[in-house]
């Protein structure tokens, strides 16, 4: 199952794509951590925008990761310089590349949801199920409210043959968003396992005068 890639733009989030996700890029330019300096006339930020613009299109992709890597050489802090890059990484199918950038933004952002979450996708791609749970949990920490969260955490605890903990996952995912996206899956494990399902609520709509 591939991941699904989760644009935050400036004021709150957007995911597209299939179940499973890498959060980024940061739409939100986020001013970076360290003091600003010029390389070629550049700034990092016209750096990550450019980056930004290369992302739309797969044939620029490489022109990506040579912006985002210029904007991290003069800002090495930026945490979200980190992500875009690593996601970048994963779609062109260089997964150590990509773990190794969620795991330097991870390094700058330990209480970062998205980056542990980020981290925890690539480390479960790889086969490494019990780092990916360390990273996960933390994700869910940070993020309680994500049901894309807990469906991928109650993957991994299930690829560890840990049913009991991933039947806990798959119930919150379901309390989060009882009619996501996402919600027949989890609602088919948890009938797999035996596990009571939760009611999905009604979706209501306001009448606006």
């Amino acid at each position: 199952m591939s991941h699904e890639v989760l644009v935050i733009p400036s004021g709150g989030n957007r995911a597209a794509g299939a179940a499973r996700r890498l959060c980024g890029p940061a739409h939100n330019l986020a001013k970076p951590l360290v003091s600003l300096q010029s390389l070629s006339g550049h700034i990092p930020e016209i750096l990550f925008q450019t980056a930004l613009e290369c992302e739309a299109n797969e044939v620029t992709l490489p022109a990506a990761i040579d912006n985002y890597r210029e904007a991290i050489e003069l800002a090495p802090d930026w945490v979200e310089a980190h992500l875009n890059l690593g996601v970048v990484f994963y779609r062109l199918g260089r997964f150590e590349e990509a773990r190794a950038e969620f795991a330097r933004a991870t390094g700058l952002d330990p209480q970062n949801g998205i980056c542990r979450y980020n981290l925890g996708c690539v480390l479960e791609d790889q086969g490494k199920f019990g780092e990916a749970i360390i990273h996960l949990r933390h994700a869910a920490r940070a993020m309680p409210g994500d049901a894309d969260v807990h469906f991928n955490l109650a993957l991994a605890y299930e690829k560890r043959g840990q049913r009991r903990l991933a039947r806990g996952e798959w119930i919150l995912c379901l309390r989060c968003a009882p009619n996501g996206p996402w919600a027949s899956q989890a609602r088919a494990h948890l009938e797999r396992c035996g596990a009571r399902l939760p009611a999905a609520s009604p979706i209501f709509f306001r009448c606006r005068p």
